[in-house]
């Protein structure tokens, strides 16, 4: 390949850095892809692909590696970045050219990595990242020299403003790409025996070279302002730290009833206008009944959950881009190393809050065979967003919108049920911790970020990007999964002699009067049995079928009320808080069991997963039902 045609050649970039360091903000920006930006090691435990144009219009493609502090890995993450950057990964090329993003806040930490990429030998550039801040904040750092002393360009980037990763493009315009015939085989190292695992005598070398290249680089801290450390002897306390914690936590989820109250009174109008338009154009058959009792009543009926997964994911990303999050991890990792989990495990168990499968994938950071079992085995017991639909169905029904002092009562009772999941996960760690594992304590080592405001961008991709799932879920396998119970609940036709509702007949109600026998000590009716299958797929789906199973069995005007009123006149109180039991651990979707098998490599412990979380749902909603009876007989 002659000169010009290597220069036009696409460039392969990849972008490394430690946690913290806003790598992923440089990749959004390069790229423009809508990727999440957290404040916390473990969010980015797979490499992500973009593309972009260097300064000379060249194509590039972007890869985006998980954080790490080492090439010499301690966990799978660092594993990954370690294999991509070597050219280890079977069927990808070695990167033309490494990006070492850098934080410019946190100079000797970052420096520790780009030392051990420049061992390597393969084009480099360091990219100074939150230099603008690090300005601001008085820090002192001479680029040109520090340049000269790692004898590899240095330049400044600001990931989260508009052209600032521009020097970047024009950095990576002077770089060339290999020539193909010149790229190692995919699935041999770069530099065979280059990245040997380093002993005492070169930790110590790179140790001493972190301060003397600083301080060739002019490198000066500020002092640390009073208002940072007075913040975080509050926030880290034993005591009032904890105080704080419960606080914040208690305070989103009243908001998630107060200020959703609106627009899900706006989506259930649009959702009851739609069914009774398409109810007047439409002649009464088969087509009219998919649509209205199916489609708009099972689809519709999940649909208008969604102002409340939203404000529970905005202050969730607040959380993470103030800094909060791993502050409360430090503080949390005392009480989680008694019961047996390593204090790592709090940034997985917290993203099992919106779903329980990033949540297993992030336990990949934890280096413990044992903790990251652990780990994986209680995230589904974190209440993830799929129950939140369900929850607010029954605390809508059978809880009063009333007041206990300056505090909403269906606020309390979710924040109830949230605080069970995870008292219900801290005891299943201690079962494992003193049945299978007997792990001693160990102490949690986490580089704390600066507090900052939250980015606005950044907050904005995170919410649409929840809204595009679930919205997705919705539109897809909650939509298959509601038009294949509407069949199953309209067909066979009831005899013409039938007394009861049509669905009676149908091979659902044959499945829910089976699985009735079953769920009836727990208080289900036929009903509840018939949506818990399709619930499997997808907890929210649950809400769905409910609406689909009471449109086709609910006679009179029952037909042409929502199904909240529905179920609160049908059911009895029992049945609703044992429900409610039940999906405090309710058997994971089908999905988290694959994701469970994939990282472990064994159909083992999802089976295993399925049965426990099946016996502790049903122990639970047994002993709720019955008393409950007990109480209100």
């Amino acid at each position: 390949m002659d000169a010009t045609n290597r220069a036009l050649a696409e460039l392969r970039i990849a972008l490394v850095g430690v946690p913290n360091c806003g790598k992923t903000a440089l990749f959004n920006r390069l790229t423009g892809s809508r990727q999440k930006v957290a404040n916390y090691p473990g969010v980015t435990v797979e490499r992500k692909e973009g593309h972009c144009r260097d300064g000379n219009g060249r194509r590039c493609v972007v890869l985006d590696l998980p954080g790490a502090y080492s090439l010499v890995p301690t966990t799978l993450d660092e594993a990954i970045t370690r294999d991509v950057v070597l050219g280890r990964v079977h069927g990808e090329p070695a990167a033309d050219v490494i990006v070492c993003v850098a934080d410019a806040t946190h100079m000797p930490l970052s420096l520790r990595l780009v030392l051990d990429l420049k061992r390597l030998g393969q084009p480099m550039i360091v990219a100074l990242n939150r230099s603008d801040l690090a300005k601001k904040r008085g820090f002192r750092l001479d680029v040109a020299r520090l340049s000269a002393a790692l004898g590899v360009p240095v330049i400044e980037t600001v990931a989260i403003a508009s052209g600032g990763a521009d020097a970047l493009l024009a950095a990576l315009a002077a770089f060339q790409a290999r020539d193909p015939l010149a790229v190692p085989a995919a699935g041999d190292a770069v530099a065979p025996g280059a990245l040997a695992a380093p002993d005492r005598a070169d930790t110590e070398r790179t140790q001493r070279l972190v301060p003397q290249i600083l301080a060739e680089a002019g490198y000066r801290e500020p002092l640390r302002s009073r208002a940072a450390a007075r913040a975080d002897a509050i926030l880290m306390h034993p005591v009032a730290g904890m105080l704080v914690l419960g606080v914040v936590l208690f305070l989103v989820f009243q908001a998630v009833f107060s200020w959703a109250e609106v627009p899900m009174d706006l989506i259930t109008a649009g959702v009851d206008a739609t069914g009774q338009a398409l109810v007047t154009l439409l002649p009464d058959n088969a087509l009219r009944s998919l649509l209205v009792e199916g489609i708009i009543a099972g689809v519709g009926s999940v649909l208008v959950f969604l102002p409340q997964i939203l404000i529970l994911f905005f202050f969730i990303l607040v959380l993470e881009d103030s800094g909060y999050l791993p502050r409360a991890a430090y503080l949390l990792d005392r009480l989680m190393g008694g019961v047996g989990l390593s204090g790592r495990a709090f940034i997985p168990l917290l993203s099992s809050f919106a779903c329980a499968i990033p949540g297993i994938m992030a336990a990949r950071t934890i280096p413990s065979a044992r903790d990251r079992m652990a780990t994986i085995m209680i995230a589904p017991l974190m209440t993830c967003s799929a129950r939140l639909p369900v929850y607010a169905l029954l605390i809508g029904a059978f809880i009063p919108a009333t007041s206990v002092g300056p505090f909403n009562l269906q606020g309390l009772v979710l924040f109830a049920l949230y605080f069970a999941g995870v008292i219900s996960a801290l005891g299943v760690a201690w079962v494992i911790k003193h049945l299978l594992t007997h792990r001693s304590y160990r102490p949690l080592m986490l580089e704390l970020p600066d507090f900052q405001w939250p980015d606005l961008r950044s907050l904005m991709v995170g919410l649409w990007e929840r809204a595009r799932i679930f919205i997705t879920r919705v539109g897809g396998i909650i939509l298959s999964l509601m038009i294949v119970l509407w069949f199953l609940a309209s067909y066979p036709a009831p005899p013409p002699d039938a007394t009861g509702p049509a669905i009676e007949y149908s091979f659902a109600g044959v499945l829910g009067n089976a699985l009735h026998t079953v769920f009836a000590p727990i208080g289900f009716n036929w009903q509840i049995s018939i949506a818990l299958v399709p619930g499997l797929a997808a907890r929210e789906v649950a809400v769905g079928a409910l609406g689909t199973v009471y449109a086709m069995s609910a006679t009179g005007a029952a037909l042409e009320s929502a199904l909240l009123p529905v179920i609160a006149s049908s059911w009895s109180l029992a049945t609703g808080l044992s429900l409610l039991a039940w999906y405090i651990f309710a058997p994971q979707c089908l999905s988290t069991l694959a994701i469970v098998k994939r990282e472990t490599q064994s159909w083992r412990y999802p089976l295993i997963m399925a049965g426990y979380l099946f016996v502790l749902a049903y122990l639970a909603s047994f002993i709720t039902y019955r008393v409950t009876l007990a109480l209100t007989a």
